[in-house]
């Protein structure tokens, strides 16, 4: 057997490249989740405690790297951090390696535009001598996103922190509607239509992957011109 490991925030970009692998029929045995303690320049943050019931929705099993085995306070660069950051989620993957169930031959990552991520990713997955699949690569955004849509993901926008992008945004679906107007922002604000930036974050509640669609309460933390979901309760309905 030859194990793919997804690596997965539950996020639309993750989440795409987890479906598109499923769609070329790699065989992803686990999902990995790190979560960070805070802020990062590596992973996605918010809603990621999520990850388990996305997992049980996929029907695929989830590794998950807490924050306490994040480590990454105390360096004062980005390049060193991002280092620093990678560490857990590498450390997780050689012990899955090193397991006898697991014939580990690549990952999956959705890194759309970041050279300092996947740099880093594909440095990695050299070291361990596997392989990278990552398909939302340098491909136009806007086609992406209508990709997504057109698949039927139901996508959520969880956190923003961009000129444009106000509390109403909080929550709101991500769809055709949405991505006209973050076009009429990129054009006044520059906002990036998938958010690379980070301009907004999202999660995916239900797409075609999925058993069941994940049902959220929360409630909305906005800190002037930022904010964020805080997820109260979840289940899988």
């Amino acid at each position: 057997m030859s194990d793919w490991v997804s690596l997965f925030s539950g996020g639309k970009d993750s989440s795409w490249a987890l479906y598109r692998a499923l769609q070329e029929d790699l065989d992803v045995s686990r999902l990995l989740t790190v979560h960070p303690a805070g802020d990062s320049y590596m992973y996605h943050t918010p809603a990621t405690e999520l990850a388990g019931l996305a997992s049980e929705s996929v029907g695929i099993d989830l590794v998950e790297v807490a924050p306490d085995d994040f480590g990454a306070d105390d360096v004062d660069d980005a390049g060193a951090q991002g280092d620093a950051e990678l560490e857990p989620m590498e450390a997780a993957l050689r012990e899955m390696a090193a397991d006898g169930d697991c014939d580990l031959v690549g990952v999956t990552a959705g890194a759309v535009e970041s050279e300092f991520q996947t740099s880093r990713i594909q440095g990695m997955c050299d070291r361990l001598g596997i392989d990278l699949f990552a398909p939302l690569w340098r491909e136009d955004p806007v086609e992406l996103a209508e990709a997504m849509f057109d698949a039927g993901f139901e996508i959520r926008i969880v956190q923003v922190a961009a000129y444009g992008l106000d509390e109403s945004w909080l929550g709101r679906r991500y769809d055709a509607d949405a991505l006209d107007d973050l076009l009429d922002l990129r054009a006044e604000y520059g906002v990036h239509p998938l958010g690379e930036g980070g301009e907004f974050e999202t999660y995916v509640v239900d797409g075609p992957h999925m058993d069941r669609r994940i049902a959220m309460e929360t409630d909305t933390v906005w800190e002037g011109d930022r904010g964020h979901l805080s997820v109260r309760n979840a289940r899988l309905v």
